[in-house]
């Protein structure tokens, strides 16, 4: 089974939609046992990283997670969520993830053209820096659905980027921790194998 987890931030349903459309069972929880009982553990959020960090600690989820990881456990995180297993955040201000992957999380206005819109919105090519397990059923070129105003920076752990005026980070990977900036769950097909590999690992 494969815990989603609930801890106030995130398209949840959607997520769980997604793993029904590949016939796995994932339960949307913020119950510890649960959590401690799946194979798999999914890390979802939206929104601000400061406020979701604090929700996080607030809920013991931070320590559930960290947890699982040390254990060996699959873990991924979505969107906000790949943002929070990294060191820190520098979204208005200066904030601390979980330090499960080394980086920061920058702005990506700092990076890209002035004339670009930020969001980072829409579907993008990925470009394969590293193989990865959750490549499995992917090829370099495949498209994916991002939602973003910030990146994963000084990471030495990508393992794809996304091109946007620069090279975005879209995915990181260390050890039994992944993360993914695009939704898989919005993804379409490509997303639906991401996730299928997932649960694969």
């Amino acid at each position: 089974m494969i815990a989603i987890i609930d801890y106030g931030v995130g398209n949840l349903f959607s997520l769980q939609s997604s793993f029904a459309a590949i016939g796995k069972q994932a339960a949307v929880t913020s119950d510890p046992e649960v959590i401690a009982s799946a194979e798999r553990i999914i890390l979802p959020g939206v929104g601000a990283f400061e406020d979701a960090a604090e929700k996080l600690r607030a809920t013991g989820m931070a320590d559930i997670v960290k947890r699982a990881a040390a254990e060996g456990k699959p873990v991924m995180g979505i969107c906000l969520g790949m943002q929070l297993l990294l060191d820190k955040s520098y979204e208005y201000g200066e904030h601390e993830g979980l330090g499960l992957i080394h980086g920061s999380v920058k702005p990506i206005a700092d990076v890209i053209d002035k004339d670009l819109k930020i969001p980072h919105i829409g579907w993008n090519r990925l470009i394969i820096k590293k193989q990865s397990p959750l490549f499995k059923y992917l090829k370099d070129g495949d498209c994916v659905y991002f939602v973003h105003s910030y990146y994963a920076a000084d990471c030495d752990d990508v393992t794809s980027t996304a091109e946007y005026s620069a090279e975005l980070t879209a995915s990181i990977e260390r050890g039994n921790v992944y993360g993914c900036q695009f939704h898989p769950e919005k993804s379409g097909d490509v997303g639906l194998n991401i996730l299928r590999a997932f649960c694969e690992i």
